[in-house]
């Protein structure tokens, strides 16, 4: 039987789908991204904010017509979605047979074989329960880099922020199965291994009882065939010297971090229920560039948090400018409902937040564009993703680049490169947020 799978939103939620991959085609099932030849349709929804949910639901609907008119006998939805709207689902798009919450991913082959059988099924287990990640996952991503979630769920509860309420506490996996599985990606060809989690930072906390990220990363380093490890999504407040000084003396680890910090006014940061002032932003990026001073540093900003005034938002353009991010993403704030922020009074009215955003990414273009004109000049390490179709170039990246949030670097050159390679290249100009160069001295595959 042939399955179409769409995995919807975050890496957290991919790495969940390649697991769900692997396990259905051990239970003898094969894949097929033709919807019209699908017999079983398998969603992996999101629904952080507004607009992910409305392309999970959408997703679904779309996906039921095909019970209607193609070959599809089974419909089911997991993620987030489907563990935060369970009930409304089944009432409002009978077309669904099975529904699989964000702790019960490990049990799709039994759900699936269960609707093939004439059930309507379901699987929701306690949200303080690690799923058992099995052998055999699936990569999606291409082969040459792969996430490795070394942690489920979140404790920090931010005030606009659903994913404790559907993704649980802060679970750690522990640290031998994490070993095991990033060795199992670099068995497989991973050379580049992303670290990811709702919080890196508090990795083993409340396995060890105390943070165990740095000892973590250590034992990766010390995997053959693994070339870069980046980790992305640390708070602030957690960055601990031991953790910089990995970074710094380790030589597998890319001098890259991904902090997020949502806004800059202390009132709002406390608003949004953060464990961060402004001082303590500052003094961190400060610290972090004295100790790495390469590191690239990426973040994440709210425009239009409730109650945010204009004078706040100009503190935000203020500290984006004096801290100049070398990446950086702004979202308008969408109001969840369950959350404490969807309650809160002067809730900012949608042009304004748009307009701020812009105003923001704007801000950060020139920011990045003046980085992107210095690295004119520079060799820098390419790990190589692709060609350009119709032309003597590739794409790729170096470590200041995560895939599919930041930007690429574009090698010109004659000679055949394999996807997964890394070139030294020398960097001959420069786009809004893209690299343009060429291969500096014979590459090694």
């Amino acid at each position: 039987m042939k399955i179409l799978f769409v995995s919807l939103g975050c890496d957290k939620n991919l790495v969940d789908s390649e697991v769900m991959l692997g396990l259905l085609r051990e239970g003898g099932f094969t894949f097929t991204d033709d919807e019209t030849e699908a017999e079983v349709i398998i969603i992996n929804s999101c629904c952080f904010i507004n607009d992910a949910k409305e392309e999970s639901i959408n997703t679904i609907i779309q996906m039921a017509e095909l019970k209607k008119t193609g070959v599809c006998k089974a419909l089911i939805v997991t993620g987030c979605l489907a563990q935060r709207y369970r009930e409304e689902i089944k009432t409002e798009i009978p077309e669904v047979d099975g529904i699989v919450g964000t702790s019960a991913y490990d049990e799709i082959l039994k759900i699936v074989n269960e609707v093939l059988a004439g059930e309507k099924s379901e699987s929701f287990e306690d949200l303080k329960r690690l799923p058992q990640v099995s052998t055999g996952r699936i990569l999606t991503t291409g082969g040459w880099y792969g996430y490795l979630k070394i942690a489920e769920g979140c404790n920090k509860n931010c005030s606009y922020c659903i994913i404790p309420k559907i993704r649980g506490p802060y679970r750690s996996v522990p640290m031998e199965e994490l070993l095991r599985q990033a060795q199992e990606l670099a068995d497989k060809g991973v050379k580049e291994l992303i670290l990811v989690a709702q919080e890196t930072t508090l990795y083993g906390k409340d396995l060890y009882g105390e943070k165990k990220l740095p000892e973590l990363l250590r034992e990766l380093c010390k995997l053959s065939g693994i070339q870069w490890i980046r980790i992305l999504y640390c708070y602030p407040e957690e960055i601990t010297k031991e953790l910089v000084e990995v970074i710094k003396t380790e030589k597998k680890i890319c001098h890259y971090l991904d902090i997020p910090i949502q806004h800059a006014s202390d009132r709002v940061l406390k608003s949004m229920g953060r464990r961060t002032n402004k001082a303590q932003l500052v003094s961190m990026i400060q610290y972090l560039r004295q100790e790495i001073p390469d590191i690239v540093l990426r973040t994440t900003l709210i425009a239009g948090f409730p109650g945010e005034t204009e004078e706040e938002h100009e503190e935000v353009m203020e500290f984006v400018d004096e801290m100049e991010f070398d990446r950086l993403g702004v979202f308008s704030y969408s109001p969840e409902e369950d959350t404490r922020a969807a309650e809160m009074e002067n809730q900012i009215e949608d042009d304004i937040k748009e307009d701020w955003r812009e105003e923001i990414m704007e801000l950060q273009q020139d920011i990045a564009f003046d980085k992107a004109q210095a690295m004119i000049g520079r060799t820098l390490e390419v790990l190589i993703e692709g060609k350009l179709a119709d032309e003597n170039a590739y794409m790729g990246r170096t470590y200041m680049d995560a895939p599919n949030v930041d930007g690429y670097v574009f090698v010109n050159t004659d000679e055949e490169l394999l996807s997964g390679d890394f070139v030294r290249v020398k960097i001959t100009g420069a786009l809004d947020y893209d690299l343009i160069g060429e291969i500096d001295h014979e590459f090694t595959k």
